[in-house]
């Protein structure tokens, strides 16, 4: 049972950032520990968009020590992994619905030295990866389809983040589960009481049009600790058999 805030993590959607300022943002998410830069990697054909290429990212890169979460929602993956460099600690995930071979590909990321990770789009079941998931480091629920910034929710994924965090526990699997997409005042404490471990940070509620960077985050922290409550009274009160 998790027991504190800083056990949740939070990955900072980079695409978000105010850009004008970006180093700015990179120190402040520094200093309050931020444990993730997350990078979106589109194609313009799996989602219908394109941003931040590898030439950007690098130089993010060089710049800090926050560990890199790359999301590559790009149609046959396998096809750009050689351009992403392995560091410490950092997640490579791809699509389940972009691949031909998922799990020939996930293998690949782990011998590159990257913590593997698969991302389920809403409308995809989870026994989808049935057959992978004890290949994975983390498994990403998109709570919005992939592609734009600011969408709402789809209320029946917060369901699939518990089903998940109950068949991990059932197998005695060690994967964490991240979720990305409309991750908000609302819907943070829901999104952490149903038993994810990463929360990617975007424009609803980390980089907030109005809103200073520093605040958002004692805010989204304030969230989890919300959410974490609501976790550890639903833990106390379950049966065990």
């Amino acid at each position: 049972m998790i027991d504190g805030k800083d056990k949740i993590k939070i990955s900072a959607s980079i695409m978000c950032a105010d850009w004008m300022h970006l180093e700015d943002d990179i120190r402040i998410l520094e200093k309050e520990g931020i444990q993730y830069i997350h990078y979106d990697i589109m194609d313009g054909f799996f989602a219908p968009d394109y941003c931040l290429g590898t030439n950007i990212i690098n130089v993010i890169r060089k710049n800090t020590t926050i560990p890199s979460d790359y999301h590559l929602m790009v149609e046959e993956p396998s096809r750009i992994l050689s351009n992403f460099e392995p560091e410490p600690g950092a997640i490579l995930s791809i699509h389940y619905e972009a691949c031909r071979n998922l799990h020939r590909d996930l293998i690949r990321i782990k011998k590159m030295g990257f913590k593997a990770g698969v991302i389920l789009n809403p409308a995809t079941p989870l026994n989808a990866i049935e057959y992978v998931i004890e290949e994975v480091d983390a498994i990403g629920v998109m709570t919005v389809n992939p592609g734009y910034a600011g969408q709402k929710l789809v209320p029946q994924t917060i369901k699939k983040i518990e089903m998940l965090s109950e068949w991990r526990q059932k197998d005695n699997l060690k994967f964490e589960i991240s979720v990305d997409g409309n991750v908000n005042a609302e819907n943070i404490p829901r999104m952490v009481a149903s038993g994810c471990d990463i929360l990617i940070g975007g424009s609803s509620g980390l980089f907030v049009n109005g809103n200073p960077l520093q605040e958002s985050i004692i805010r989204m922290r304030s969230y989890i600790e919300e959410g974490l409550n609501q976790r550890n009274r639903s833990y106390d009160n379950k049966i065990w058999y």
